[in-house]
């Protein structure tokens, strides 16, 4: 991933000062010497940082996502060459409207007092309170990310501040590389786990729109940002905006929008260009609204495959595991498998069954008032945005970053596709032979 930044800025590392922090511990768990070098040094402060787990526990949520930003905007107002804060927030802070614009929103509790909460109560409390403390969130990730918002805005009397809020936040689109990623989570995780096979029902809406972004584009959004607060300090540089604190929702809906269903069937054309070799079966996947219909073909598809074959396994003396090559830590049983894939959908499945109504003509000022070489720089336009060529770097980029399958081995993942879909098809052809079998059995019984 620096390999292109080695070459182009030898000496990068010389303009780099790392410094050793804890998001979750008071302070963000800085040294008394690191936060005297920040306020001397710092101009301008992107925070990013933030845990994205659906079902993270409340106590932990509200340290990373609420207490470490506010301990943060505290450090900042003792620095004195500070132009500007940005803090990344998501489009869906506020997930319980169905229509979200670009301004701030209550919340039924204040980050004071939610701190001073989950600091004075014991684990086994929070958890029982946590689905009075939510209301109608869906989860603490959602739920923390607005309170923190809450508390950016305290602080807007004294300092400069931003708020980007982008969607479901995507492999990267240009930059540093084509279709680079580091994580699995969220619809990342459902689209890899799909791809290999392993994933065959999700609980989707497939004709809600889908309102998903690049992460290079959300990255140069929030640099635009911060520039555009630094500058508004000194002189107003965009006119429609009033003394209010920016929000700049940073969503494609309004521009390139795109289904569900849209996205599936570009996935698998994509799929099948550039197979895996770790596939571990034929990518087959059923997309359910309802949550019986979802059920009842996640136990079809999912559990009892996954319970037969840890009985097979155990019969043949060999311990149930579902390892996949070059994924060391995805060593577990099919069961178990089986269950995080419960875990993933009950997590994602609000918001995959559910669409919003995104207004964004801030975020779209603001790029107008960028000059042509910083607009080609620091591109985050949306509105011409290609859907197909985004897939098909997308594609290779997620086999190369995500799985650890170099290009070269598309050769031997094409064998394995093919060699799957035998198989599959073999299978869906014997399953029906025996249904239909057994309805002649019983209609012959019968009659």
């Amino acid at each position: 991933i620096f390999d292109q930044l080695k070459k182009e800025q030898p000496d990068f590392l010389s303009k780099v000062v790392l410094i050793h922090g804890d998001c979750v511990q008071p302070n963000l768990g800085l040294s008394e010497d690191d936060r005297i070098m920040l306020r001397a040094k710092v101009n301008c402060v992107l925070h990013f940082a933030a845990t994205v787990r659906f079902d993270q526990t409340i106590r932990t949520a509200t340290y990373i996502n609420v207490r470490a930003t506010r301990d943060l905007l505290r450090l900042a107002t003792e620095m004195p060459n500070l132009k500007s804060f940005v803090y990344m927030s998501t489009a869906y802070s506020h997930c319980v409207r169905s229509s979200i614009g670009e301004e701030f929103y209550e919340t039924p509790i204040t980050g004071e007092k939610l701190i001073t909460l989950v600091g004075s109560c014991s684990e086994e409390f929070l958890d029982k309170i946590t689905p009075t403390l939510l209301e109608s969130w869906p989860n603490t990730y959602s739920f923390t990310k607005a309170v923190a918002e809450e508390v950016v805005q305290s602080f807007s009397d004294r300092l400069s501040v931003a708020i980007v809020r982008p969607s479901i936040v995507l492999p990267t689109a240009r930059e540093p590389l084509l279709g680079w990623t580091d994580n699995m989570y969220g619809i990342v995780g459902l689209v890899v786990g799909i791809c290999l096979g392993l994933i065959r029902v999700a609980r989707i809406k497939i004709d809600c729109l889908a309102d998903m972004v690049p992460a290079d584009y959300c990255i140069n959004n929030a640099i635009a940002a911060a520039w555009y607060v630094g500058e508004k300090k000194n002189r107003e540089v965009v006119g429609n905006f009033d003394n209010r604190p920016p929000i700049f929702n940073f969503v494609i809906t309004p521009h390139a929008p795109i289904t569900w269903r849209n996205f599936s069937m570009r996935i698998d054309a994509h799929l099948k260009r550039v197979p895996t070799k770790y596939l571990v079966w034929y990518p087959c996947c059923f997309f359910a609204e309802n949550y019986y219909t979802y059920m009842l073909l996640n136990i079809l598809f999912h559990h009892i495959p996954a319970h037969l074959a840890d009985f097979v396994m155990l019969c043949l003396g060999r311990q149930p595991s579902s390892a996949i090559p070059g994924f060391s830590h995805l060593n577990y049983r099919p069961v178990d498998g089986a269950r995080k894939i419960d875990k993933v959908m009950n997590a994602i499945s609000y918001f995959s069954t559910r669409e919003w109504t995104f207004s964004d003509q801030n975020t779209q000022e603001l790029y107008r008032q960028l000059n042509d070489t910083d607009k080609e720089k620091f591109f985050f336009d949306l509105s011409n945005f290609d859907w197909n060529q985004y897939f098909y770097s997308g594609a290779e980029g997620a086999r190369v970053y995500i799985l650890k399958d170099p290009l070269e081995t598309i050769p031997e993942g094409e064998k394995r596709y093919r060699k799957l879909q035998i198989y599959h098809f073999a299978l869906v052809t014997v399953l029906c032979l025996g249904l239909l079998w057994l309805c002649y059995y019983i209609i012959k019984l019968l009659f």
